[in-house]
């Protein structure tokens, strides 16, 4: 059976608990269990030693958490009620206001010793650019609220000001509640989203054990395989690395063969195919007879064979009833083991950064929201969907170009040029830019930014190869510019920090920027031509962010300065230039009831 909401709910409560007991927590320890649930922590008992200011004159600051090799500061508020409520009080979430300004802005002298080496350390590490990440959270054990909500808001505006002078560093404001803490626990679980019960006959089975799993290995009908499939789609495939990637009419297309094979071959398939492993909660074998053994199984997740499953699947009827396919169901509850049998199932299969992140609630969102736009799609860290079909086109934005781009628009295009498969793989730099606050709409916002400048640097470049056009000083200039390594991202960057100048207006989160309507990603990228016309000739600005033509970060941020200097008074000088480009922009406000990255 599945779990119910409020089975769900209390998951996070035990997992807490036991997380409490073992390390010996006391107040502010679910402060602590929040951001392990986040962003993991490798040693909680030191971080609980260096982190929770240990209550008293702490100006409410109950936890500092910096790790400067992730770039990261956390500063929270806790409050952990001893009965349920319907919400924490809204005052301890008010006091973010207050324990920002001791951190940031006081006179050091005048900071509690109790907490004054752990603020210095804090001030350092902004000092020295080593914070790229500050998150405000108010920590709870309460369902979130709206009340909350502003006044969290109102501690990430004042941090932001503070900090106004420090381009690379966002601030973002949650309230990390109940809902949230459940969200952030089960999504660090692999799950089994398919728990129904299946009862069948197979010919015969193998059953084998360790001290950690037991498995069942047979052979099942297609016909089984295939209504599986139709009837749960992507659920069947919830604790693997990727889905069914599709089909298309190619002789070196795996998927198509199996396909062919099925209806070809069926009696042959089980000696062609490799076949397919499963998680399951449960199983149960019956004894042999003269008919077969009875199966029953309880909850499955294909691990590996998502390509056969989909491809039989996908049939257009059901396949003849001499097709059978290889099958283990494995039962285990360690989930150390149950990592390895994902991972190790699919090396063979070259298993991409992208595809880890692919069944997490931020990616499963994002391809929703894109599903409904026109124009424009996203894989979401998927090679692929469960449609019959691998479509891939301009308007299909890449899962790794978009973990780039938004890594640039939000404040380092070093990282997005030379790590573009660590923005997938390390925590910190993926949570960065994809969060409860990332949406399909300012994906696209971000994109087309980029795309515009990349249909840029092509259409110089075809213009240089034609013998029949000759580009002028400027437009040589541009494509030199252009051509520089990691030039496109360090544009999208310089960009994104002049929209205020641009639009007219604060932003108070660059997350809430995107178009009005739902343009298409051509239409998107179009809006960027006049911003795009007025950046370009101040590019070279911008070279000092580059050594041996390669983006570097020596140099990035007076560069950038500079140029902000000379976009300004090219503002100034045409104010009305990006009136029709501001039009089209929307500025949400940045207040989120869970943590934005």
């Amino acid at each position: 059976m599945a779990q119910t909401v409020s089975e769900a709910a209390e998951s996070w409560r035990a997992a807490f608990k036991q997380f409490a007991s073992s390390f010996e927590l006391g107040a502010d320890g679910i402060g602590l269990f929040a951001i392990d649930q986040r962003f993991g922590v490798d040693d909680v008992r030191t971080a609980t030693a260096e982190s929770i200011t240990g209550g008293g004159d702490d100006k409410k600051l109950d936890i500092i958490f910096l790790d400067v090799s992730r770039g990261l500061l956390i500063v929270a508020q806790c409050f952990e009620s001893p009965v349920a409520k319907t919400s924490a009080p809204a005052n301890k979430a008010s006091d973010l206001n207050a324990a920002v300004a001791w951190l940031l802005s006081s006179d050091l002298e005048l900071v509690p010793d109790g907490i004054r080496g752990r603020v210095e350390e804090v001030r350092d590490a902004i000092d020295s650019d080593l914070i790229r990440d500050f998150h405000l959270w108010y920590v709870h054990n309460a369902p979130e609220s709206k009340n909350v909500a502003v006044e969290i808001l109102n501690a990430e505006r004042t941090a932001s000001r503070l900090l106004a002078k420090r381009g690379g560093i966002q601030v973002f404001g949650a309230e990390v509640g109940s809902g949230t803490l459940e969200r952030w626990y089960l999504g660090s679980k692999r799950t089994i989203k398919v728990t129904d019960r299946f009862k069948f006959r197979v010919s015969d089975a193998i059953e084998s054990s360790s001290a950690r799993w037991s498995a069942v290995t047979t052979l099942v009908p297609g016909t089984w395989l295939r209504q599986l499939f139709l009837t749960h789609k992507e659920d069947l495939f919830s604790a693997n690395v990727r889905d069914y990637l599709g089909s298309r009419r190619s002789d070196a297309n795996i998927n198509n063969g199996i396909k062919a094979t099925s209806v070809a071959e069926p009696a042959d398939f089980a000696v062609y195919n490799n076949g397919v492993t499963a998680l399951v909660l449960d199983y149960k074998l019956g004894a042999r007879s003269k008919g077969g053994r009875s199966l029953e199984i309880t909850g499955i997740s294909v691990v590996n064979g998502a390509q056969t499953t989909g491809s039989i699947g996908s049939l257009d009827s059901d396949p003849s009833a001499e097709l059978l396919v290889p099958v283990r169901f494995v039962k285990s509850s360690d989930e150390y083991l149950l990592d390895r049998i994902v991972r190790f199932n699919n090396l063979q299969n070259k298993v991409q950064a992208a595809d880890f992140r692919s069944g997490d609630e931020i990616q499963n969102r994002l391809r929703a929201e894109f599903a409904l736009m026109s124009g424009v799609s996203y894989d979401g860290g998927r090679r692929g969907g469960s449609s019959d079909a691998i479509k891939r086109s301009r308007t299909s934005l890449a899962s790794y170009t978009v973990g780039q781009v938004l890594t640039a628009f939000h404040g380092d295009p070093v990282a997005a040029y030379d790590k573009k498969a660590d923005i997938w793989v390390d925590d910190s730099m993926y949570a960065r830019v994809f969060s409860d606050r990332t949406t399909a709409a300012h994906v696209l916002f971000a994109y087309s930014l980029f795309d515009a400048l990349t249909t840029r640097l092509l259409a110089l470049r075809s213009a240089s190869r034609d013998a029949q056009q000759v580009l002028s000083d400027a437009e040589e200039r541009e494509l030199a510019f252009l051509s520089l390594k990691g030039a496109p991202y360090l544009l999208v960057e310089v960009i994104a920090r002049s929209l205020e100048a641009i639009l007219g207006k604060s932003i108070p989160n660059r997350f809430g920027l995107h178009f009005k309507g739902s343009p298409t990603l051509a239409e998107a990228a179009s809006h960027w031509v006049v911003v795009i016309d007025a950046a370009l000739p101040l590019a070279e600005q911008l070279r000092g962010a580059f050594n041996r033509g390669r983006i570097t970060r020596e140099g990035k941020e007076a560069a950038i300065v500079a140029f902000e200097g000379l976009f300004q008074a090219l503002q100034n000088f045409q104010p009305g230039a990006f009136a029709d480009f501001a039009k089209r922009v929307v500025v949400e406000p940045s207040a989120s009831h869970a943590v934005d990255s």
